[in-house]
């Protein structure tokens, strides 16, 4: 099976050993026979959605890839590429509760937001989060964040959790 991956699902990929798959930003039939993309992601072949924008859902995504590659990898070992990312381990199964809330603009940020343990309200707020590419569409002027998207950052999704938790954890 020829597996072909976007560039922001190949980290996941490779750690999930499969070592024999294809880049392209915009998979095609003719490109593999298995497609692996985020889950916004619309392609015309078979195809793996994946989210990467927690910790749980970068571990999950893990497990689900290294099953399809034939390479089902123990809890451990997925635990060990959690090691070096203080933020990603930290969040790892946690159950973090604030009593802050917070107005998102957007669904890939809604992930985020709960998971650092935020309240979503879009009427009575502290903060304003938003992701870069959404900055001219926001209409508050006060206590905004922004959060850099898929596009402005790294494409390692550890590096993201750190970059993007970090950013959340100053607001506390």
């Amino acid at each position: 099976m020829k597996i072909v991956t976007t560039p922001m699902c190949e980290e996941i990929v490779r750690l999930a050993g499969v070592s024999d798959y294809v880049v392209n930003k915009h998979p095609t039939s003719e490109d593999g026979d298995l497609a692996i993309l985020l889950s916004e992601s619309k392609v015309e072949m078979d195809a793996v959605p994946i989210k990467i924008n927690t910790p749980q859902q970068v571990f999950e995504s893990i497990r689900e890839v290294s099953k399809i590659a034939g390479k089902e990898l123990s809890d451990e070992v997925i635990l060990a590429f959690f090691e070096e990312y203080e933020l990603s381990k930290k969040y790892l199964n946690s159950d973090f509760k604030r009593d802050v809330n917070v107005k998102v603009y957007s669904e890939f940020l809604k992930d985020i937001v709960l998971d650092a343990g935020f309240n979503i309200d879009s009427e009575n707020f502290r903060y304003v989060i938003y992701p870069d590419y959404l900055k001219d569409k926001v209409t508050e002027t006060e206590n905004l964040v922004e959060i850099p998207s898929h596009n402005s950052i790294s494409k390692n999704p550890f590096e993201k959790i750190e970059l993007r938790y970090a950013i959340l954890e100053n607001l506390i």
